[in-house]
């Protein structure tokens, strides 16, 4: 990725303690436990006068892209990618060589038998189920499955598909991740093309069906439990890279309007408008994107629903099928 210095510029310029809180740090007064050492009292400490960190004790210090190298041990180009796609902002296009891309190339083959039988362990009945609420039909559509590593781990294993089913990329989430520890929350197999999710079901529509565009995965499992049809895109970044590929000449052909729910911050916010734009350049200035409110005190559509404490047993989602 050959970025142009004023893209490393802004993504330098992020409020260092909004980025610190996205990654999970609970700051308060400018400062927060280091996840860098075993800290029982903050110290780290944020400097918005030039936007850096530094821990007293442990010696880390750095900017924003630096905070989310150690944090997340990412490399620099996948540091500023992950600052760019968590903030909506648009990098320059990477255009792998063809040996790059040959050698880090996804091989579905590999993994696709983890698919065909899935299976959820403890852990992801109480994620998927307790805590957020969701329809089996849907898990079962979505062919979520689950797996534990050497160290005791659980492991969602959140398969991406084209339009037409097949196998693009793996997203796994850590189901025993916790803010306060230094965990990974997030693995993707060598490769893997995690970009518009749920993608089949944009054949599902029909005309003058509404489609709805969530931020994320679990966001995307509570409006399909709810009865809508939906997509995730976590950044309009993605969107550039890879459009809705809609089976038809345009959206308004059937009369699609799209529609979201945007997380309740100053991303999703910016979100919601580069999306606005994104989608009414890619269907002439026809498409509509509506806003939908979420109630006082929700931050985003799945925690929404989960506390409406819906009864499973009762809930009528579309009809989904393989």
């Amino acid at each position: 990725m050959n970025m142009e210095r004023y893209e490393l510029q802004k993504l330098r310029e992020l409020p260092i303690e909004g980025v610190a809180e996205r990654l999970g740090l609970r700051v308060m007064r400018h400062k927060s436990l280091c996840p860098f050492h075993a800290d029982h009292s903050p110290s780290l400490s944020f400097y918005r006068r030039n936007n850096t960190f530094r821990c007293f004790v442990c010696g880390a210090h750095g900017n924003t892209i630096d905070l989310v190298m150690r944090y997340l041990g990412k490399s620099f180009i996948d540091a500023c990618q992950w600052l760019a796609n968590e903030n909506c902002i648009i990098l320059t296009e990477y255009k792998p060589c063809e040996k790059e891309e040959k050698e880090n190339a996804f091989n579905p083959e590999r993994y696709i038998r983890f698919f065909e039988h899935p299976f959820l362990n403890d852990a992801a009945h109480r994620f998927l189920f307790d805590e957020r609420k969701l329809n089996p039909r849907v898990i079962s559509w979505c062919r979520l499955t689950s797996w534990t590593d050497k160290n005791g781990t659980s492991w969602l294993q959140i398969p991406y598909f084209d339009i037409n089913g097949n196998l693009k990329g793996i997203q796994n989430r850590n189901l025993n991740y916790r803010k306060e520890k230094d965990m990974v929350r997030f693995r993707f197999p060598k490769g893997s093309h995690c970009g518009i999710y749920n993608l089949p079901v944009l054949k599902l529509l029909k005309p003058g069906e509404p489609l709805y565009i969530a931020e994320g995965c679990s966001d995307c499992w509570a409006l399909l439990s709810a009865g809508h049809k939906a997509i995730a895109i976590p950044s309009a970044t993605l969107l550039k890279a890879s459009p809705i590929p809609l089976r038809w000449e345009g959206a308004n052909q059937l009369g699609t309007t799209f529609h979201m729910y945007p997380d309740q911050d100053e991303p999703g916010e910016r979100l919601f408008l580069q999306l606005k734009e994104l989608l009414s350049k890619q269907f002439a200035a026809r498409a509509v994107l509506i806003r939908h409110q979420l109630p006082p005190g929700h931050k985003d559509f799945g925690s929404w629903w989960a506390s409406m404490q819906g009864n499973l047993t009762t809930l009528t989602p579309y009809h989904l099928t393989h």
